[in-house]
């Protein structure tokens, strides 16, 4: 089942880093004038730290460690990121392009977020933190 009680754990954990991560790439792109994907990719990697401990004891209650299960993790993150925001921006460039740049920057950045936490969910969920026969 896709979705059960790990999927609103997951959604809990994300707001956390939602808000966290949204601040910090937002204040890098508007307030600091980073690239849009200098601003997505630092928010992140900042953010995937506390990510992967929020979800590997709350959510899916997984006490094993491993080398591989962190690098699932992290090419969970690295695949739903290029993915998410790869194609969040040519989209969002494509249906507002008549309006200014910091315009469709800062909707491709909402965009890209939304992609990446459903791609993500399915990536940590089945992959990094699956559970050994299953």
């Amino acid at each position: 089942m896709l979705i059960d009680s790990t999927f609103f754990k997951f959604i809990l954990v994300g707001g956390i880093n939602t808000i966290a991560g949204s601040a910090l790439m937002f204040i890098f792109y508007n307030i600091a004038d980073h690239s849009y994907w200098f601003a997505s990719g630092a928010a992140y990697i900042l953010t995937s730290i506390l990510s992967f401990f929020l979800n590997k004891y709350f959510t899916f209650r997984v006490q094993r460690w491993s080398a591989y299960m962190v690098f699932a993790f992290v090419f969970t993150i690295a695949i739903s990121y290029l993915l998410a925001y790869g194609i969040a921006k040519p989209v969002t460039y494509h249906v507002f392009s008549n309006r200014s740049q910091k315009f469709r920057d800062n909707t491709a950045l909402l965009t890209g977020m939304c992609l990446f936490t459903g791609l993500n969910y399915i990536g940590q969920r089945f992959f990094a933190f699956r559970r050994k026969g299953k």
